[in-house]
């Protein structure tokens, strides 16, 4: 057998499918992109830049707003939220929006997607093509997985890794090997639209931000995904 068959069946092609929006939230007043996403269980936040905005995924009604730097990658980690600013992670108390801790980011502000798991934040690097584990109180690299496309939004979900793509008028979200990187499927977004941040809600849907479209689009997930 020749290396190439080797690789080939080692290496299978993902599944393809196109992605399914449900809704389109936003654009949100004052702001003109959206770059992280998160989800605390109840609301979504939207990194716009200088404010995060929270949303009810129900109503779209904006119900928070906290002044605060935020340029990019959002997470949540079920009490606390996690920001990337410039070339650094604040920890932010959503009832108040004071930052209670920083830690250098590992892109030294070439950094994209933020999701929690684990314990751990995860931190995507966008043109590096790379997603990294790092401890939340140090910020020291725990381990990083290589991606084949530009990294975006970052986020977990049922032992899934998924992260969403962007280059040039391309973009798509997809569920990858946690421990090789290999690409298992892929959700394509219509030609234009791209994805910036990214979140599950837990169960069906994804909450991508769109960039300077000001938008954050609920995202269907196929839920064959985990069934065997």
């Amino acid at each position: 057998m020749s290396s190439s068959n080797k690789t080939s069946k080692s290496r299978p092609q993902p599944t393809v499918r196109p992605a399914e929006i449900v809704r389109e939230y936003g654009p949100f007043a004052d702001a003109t992109q959206v770059a992280g996403v998160t989800y605390d269980g109840q609301r979504v936040w939207a990194a716009t830049g200088a404010r995060l905005v929270a949303f009810d995924p129900a109503s779209g009604e904006t119900t928070r707003t906290l002044d605060t730097a935020c340029d990019a990658g959002t997470a949540f980690d079920g009490k606390y939220l996690y920001q990337i600013a410039e070339s650094r992670i604040d920890k932010i108390d959503p009832a108040t929006g004071k930052v209670l801790a920083s830690i250098p980011s590992p892109g030294h502000g070439n950094d994209s997607g933020l999701t929690w798991a684990e314990g751990s934040l995860w931190v995507g690097q966008h043109r590096d093509r790379k997603i990294h584990q790092i401890n939340p109180e140090t910020g020291a690299v725990v381990r990083t997985i290589e991606s084949n496309r530009f990294v975006t939004g970052v986020t977990w979900v049922d032992g899934e890794l998924w992260h969403g793509t962007w280059e040039a008028e391309e973009s798509d979200i997809r569920r990858i090997d946690p421990q090789s990187g290999a690409v298992l499927e892929r959700l394509e977004m219509p030609h234009g639209i791209g994805v910036s941040g990214l979140e599950s809600d837990g169960a069906d849907l994804f909450y991508a931000g769109g960039g300077k479209s000001g938008k954050v689009r609920a995202v269907r997930r196929p839920r064959n995904s985990t069934e065997h």
